[in-house]
């Protein structure tokens, strides 16, 4: 099993949140970039295609600029 610990990234699931909460959050990250979907799924990949012996057991996975 892998866990896979993603930072801030761009998703439509942060228009669901209130302004507010919208707020705290852009006042935390600012205009950072933040991680595409893509930057998750290459993650994903990149565990699942690892050897049998290898085994991933926590990735890490956050914009550079992201405290």
């Amino acid at each position: 099993m892998s866990v896979v610990e993603p930072g801030s990234v761009e998703t439509e699931l942060r228009t669901h949140d209130s302004d507010a909460v919208q707020q705290l959050l852009n006042a935390g990250l600012g205009d950072i970039e933040r991680l595409q979907s893509q930057d998750i799924a290459d993650t994903v990949g990149y565990i699942v295609t690892r050897p049998r012996h290898v085994a991933v057991a926590e990735l890490l996975v956050r914009p550079t600029e992201q405290a």
